[in-house]
C-alpha cells in the first residue's frame, strides 16, 4: 500500500512541477570518453548538465535489485551519499548512484535557468533494452548522442577500470572467457562486459524510435583526435553557440591497472586500501601510485586476446557497418 501511495505521489509531482525534462542524452557506449565530454559540455553557458552524470533513470532494469552482490554493496553506499546530495544544494562532487524516482530525477534539473540544451550522460542507455523507448515516451523530440569505439578496445578499457578499482583478480583472457560463459543477467564485472560492444541492435533501436536528424553518431577514434572539432559539431547539433571553446586540457578517468592483480584485489577487498586512502594526504597517495600501478604506455592488449574479441564481434560489426553504411573493417584487424 505504501508503494502505491508513494508512486501516486511521485506521479502527481511530475505532473504538477515546473522543472524541465532534459532535451538531449549522451547514451554511450561506456569507455568512449563520455566523462570528459560531460565536463566539457558543462563549461558551455547555454548547456545545463545534470549534476549527477549518470542517473540511469530511463534504463528501467538498472536498479539496485538487479546488481550483483559487490556492485549492489557499492551502489547502496552511493545511494546514501546521493540522498544527501539530492536534498542539499547539489553542488560539489558528483556522488554517483541510480536515480529511480521521477521526483528525484526532476530535482536534478531544478537549477536550469535559460540554458537551451539540457542533458545527462547515462552510458547504460545505449545497451539498455528499455531506455530508448522510455525516453521516446517522455521526450519524443530528444536529441541522442552516441559514441562508438572499437569493441575489443572498449572491452579492454572497461576491464582495466575494473582492475584499477580492485574488482577483478583474473587475467583479461580468463575474464573474457568467464564473461562469454556467463548466463546470469545480474550486473557485475562479467555482465554486460561483452554485451556493451554489440552495437548494431543498440543503435538500430534508437534509429527506429527517433528522427534520424535527432541522432548524432560519433566514433571514438576520430572524435578524440580533435576534441575541439568534436565539440563544435556537438554544439551545432544542440543548437548552441558553436564558437564557444571549452578547456579540453584535462581528461577524466585516465586508464591504469595494478602491477600485481591478485594482491591489489585482496588489498581492496580487505578494506585496507580505503582506510589508507582516507588517512593519507593526496601528495603521499600520488607518490605511492607509481609503485602500485603500471604506466599507461604499458597497457596493451595481447594480440591473441584481440583476435578472440574480433572473432566474437565480427558478425555484429558487419551488421553495424551495413546499418550505418560505414567501413568498420579496422575494428576486426
Amino acid at each position: 500500500m505504501l508503494d502505491v501511495v508513494s508512486t501516486v505521489a511521485a506521479q502527481t509531482f511530475v505532473q504538477n512541477n515546473s522543472y524541465p525534462w532534459p532535451n538531449f542524452f549522451i547514451v554511450g557506449a561506456p569507455k568512449t570518453g563520455t566523462t570528459s565530454l560531460y565536463h566539457y559540455l558543462r563549461q558551455h553557458p547555454q548547456i545545463y548538465m545534470s549534476p549527477v552524470k549518470e542517473p540511469c533513470y530511463f534504463a528501467s532494469e538498472v536498479r539496485l535489485e538487479n546488481l550483483s552482490g559487490e556492485f549492489e554493496f557499492i551502489a547502496r553506499k552511493r545511494s546514501l551519499r546521493l540522498r544527501e546530495f539530492l536534498e542539499g544544494p547539489m553542488t560539489g562532487v558528483d556522488p554517483g548512484g541510480i536515480v529511480a524516482n521521477p521526483e528525484d530525477y526532476l530535482r536534478l534539473f531544478q537549477r536550469v535557468d535559460r540554458e537551451a540544451a539540457i542533458g545527462e550522460a547515462s552510458v547504460c542507455y545505449l545497451r539498455s533494452p528499455t531506455a530508448a523507448a522510455n525516453i521516446r515516451s517522455r521526450i519524443p523530440e530528444a536529441k541522442i548522442v552516441v559514441i562508438l569505439r572499437d569493441p575489443a578496445e572498449r572491452a579492454f578499457s572497461q576491464y582495466l577500470q575494473y582492475a584499477a578499482n580492485g574488482l577483478v583478480r583474473r587475467s583479461f583472457r580468463e575474464h573474457l572467457e568467464r564473461s562469454a560463459r556467463n548466463t546470469c543477467r545480474e550486473f557485475s564485472t562479467l555482465y554486460p562486459l561483452l554485451e556493451n560492444g554489440l552495437y548494431s541492435g543498440q543503435v538500430k533501436r534508437y534509429l527506429e524510435l527517433f528522427p534520424h536528424a535527432n541522432i548524432q553518431i560519433h566514433f571514438y577514434e576520430e572524435a578524440w583526435r580533435d576534441p575541439l572539432a568534436f565539440l563544435q559539431a556537438l554544439f551545432r547539433f544542440l543548437r548552441v553557440d558553436s564558437d564557444f571553446r571549452a578547456d579540453v586540457s584535462q581528461r577524466s578517468l585516465q586508464r591504469q591497472a595494478p602491477k600485481v592483480l591478485t594482491s591489489y584485489y585482496l588489498f581492496r577487498k580487505s578494506g585496507v586500501a580505503q582506510r589508507l586512502k582516507a588517512l593519507a594526504p593526496k601528495p603521499i597517495r600520488d607518490r605511492v601510485r607509481p609503485f602500485l600501478f603500471k604506466s599507461d604506455s604499458s597497457l596493451r592488449m595481447e594480440p591473441a586476446d584481440r583476435r578472440y574479441l574480433c572473432d566474437f564481434y565480427q558478425d555484429d560489426v558487419r551488421r553495424l557497418s551495413s546499418l550505418l553504411d560505414r567501413d568498420l573493417r579496422a575494428w576486426l584487424r
